[in-house]
């Protein structure tokens, strides 16, 4: 009688995430295949890289019942990427027949046990903390790598600390988004981090309680655990946390009686109960929102056992974070401010109410649902023109419309037509009948970036290079 088989572990997807899993899984000791449904050029040079450590790739191959069955040996364990919807119909099945359905962080979280993770999570703000944190870390002396939603991936970033002569890391920062979290039910965060709640991804998840209860479920797993009091629906929730750390950088008085916060703002001190703590405005970047940043980094390194005086100089020395609200240059003397990271309308309405105004304002992409109303009011007071590209241009242009937006509205095909119109609109826009002229341009697309771009960071650097060549060819 022939001998069983090996079981294995199926990794789905040769992305980021899918690739470094199938390393670290292998490196781990497990038998791993990885199912690939495209056939392109560049998954083809992964596959070759990951066949040439012996880890079998099947490529063009869809995600369904009949692609295990042809495996011809148990399969115990799926890796996802967050891309596959959790209730994908084969997904469902296979949890239905007792295989563990998991994403790429539990792999992670596993190789590293003993080292604790600081969980970031929020719809908008996660990355400038998950930022804000590592580099508060860093320059305490702590050894705290960052990764998960943003730079590497949590498996590349273990595998790496598993090679020989690497150490584990005194802690691991990692932004989590709705789409991992609910796959890693098993992370349990030393400290969990909130940083907002508005309606996102909710073609994803269908409803807003879903997407909340998936956040929430981060938060209730961590030990620490560390929320914003400013924003309005994770304040509406305080009654039903107990033990929470809570942050305000608005007026503490306006906070419910019984919300009593960590940390606050007065005086233009970051204050504690013991007294000021440092100095509110550290930060460079621009906008009161970035205040709400800095009040949960700081509430990290209380958290940690570092000074006041620690966090300052450390907050004095962050150079900004890359796609959010990054400043690129200038052009004719007009400064252009990359924001490729704000992908929903909150998230570009933050933005608009950070810069001074009038602007020149680029937005479009692939359109996510969700209340735009606020996102068009703030472009009624800051935006002198709006440029629109992408596969959104058009529905965008029929929203500023019916939101009775009254300035310049264009829309072309894609970036390179926006950069060009947007530096011709902003020596248009001159200063006229004491209004001054355009103040910025800035590039806020209140949408994901799938229609043309393979995420917000390839088209925040399209853009920073176009607005590079623009300021090189003006001295040419």
């Amino acid at each position: 009688m022939a001998e069983p088989r090996q079981p294995c572990t199926v990794v789905l997807g040769l992305g980021r995430s899918g690739l470094g899993a199938a390393r670290l899984l292998d490196h781990l000791g497990q038998l791993v295949v990885v199912f690939e449904s495209s056939s392109s050029e560049l998954v083809r040079q992964r596959a070759l890289e990951l066949e040439a450590q012996r880890i079998e790739v099947r490529l063009g191959t869809a995600l369904e019942g009949a692609s295990f069955t042809a495996l011809e040996r148990p399969v115990e364990r799926v890796i996802v990427s967050p891309g596959i919807r959790w209730d994908h119909p084969t997904l469902v099945e296979l949890r239905q027949r007792g295989v563990a359905v998991e994403g790429e962080l539990a792999a992670a979280w596993e190789a590293l046990p003993a080292t604790p993770w600081i969980g970031i999570t929020g719809t908008n703000g996660k990355t400038t903390v998950t930022h804000l944190v590592n580099h508060l870390l860093g320059c305490a002396g702590l050894d705290a790598p960052m990764g998960g939603n943003v730079g590497n991936s949590a498996a590349e970033l273990a595998l790496e600390r598993l090679a020989p002569g690497q150490t584990a890391p005194d802690w691991l920062v990692v932004e989590l988004s709705s789409y991992q979290i609910e796959a890693c039910a098993m992370v349990a965060p030393r400290i969990g981090l909130w940083t907002t709640l508005t309606p996102d991804h909710l073609e994803r998840h269908g409803s807003l309680d879903n997407y909340r209860a998936i956040k929430r479920s981060l938060l209730a797993r961590s030990a620490c655990r560390i929320l914003n009091a400013d924003d309005p629906d994770l304040r509406s929730q305080a009654p039903s946390w107990e033990g929470a750390h809570w942050v305000t950088a608005g007026d503490r008085s306006d906070l419910p009686p019984d919300l009593d916060p960590l940390l606050w703002i007065e005086g233009d001190q970051v204050t504690s109960a013991a007294g000021p703590l440092l100095d509110a405005r550290a930060l460079a970047m621009p906008g009161a929102h970035n205040r709400q940043n800095l009040l949960l980094a700081a509430a990290v390194g209380l958290e940690l056992g570092l000074s006041g005086a620690t966090m300052e100089d450390a907050f004095r020395s962050f150079p900004g974070v890359p796609h959010r609200l990054e400043r690129i240059g200038a052009h004719q003397g007009i400064p252009y401010y990359n924001d490729s990271k704000a992908t929903n309308y909150d998230a570009a309405e933050v933005a608009l109410q950070a810069l001074p105004g009038p602007l020149v304002v680029l937005a479009g992409g692939q359109a996510k649902q969700g209340d735009a109303s606020g996102w068009i009011e703030q472009l009624k007071r800051q935006a002198a023109a709006v440029v629109l590209f992408g596969a959104a241009g058009p529905f965008f242009q029929d929203l500023l419309q019916e939101g009775g937006y009254g300035g310049r509205v264009a829309v072309v095909d894609g970036m390179e037509q926006a950069v060009a119109l947007a530096s011709a609109l902003t020596q248009e826009l001159g200063p006229a009948q004491g209004r001054p002229g355009c103040q910025a341009v800035v590039l806020s697309p209140a949408c994901a970036s799938f229609d043309q771009y393979s995420d917000f960071e390839a088209r925040g650097d399209h853009f920073r290079q176009l607005v590079l060549a623009l300021a090189t060819g003006a001295t040419d």
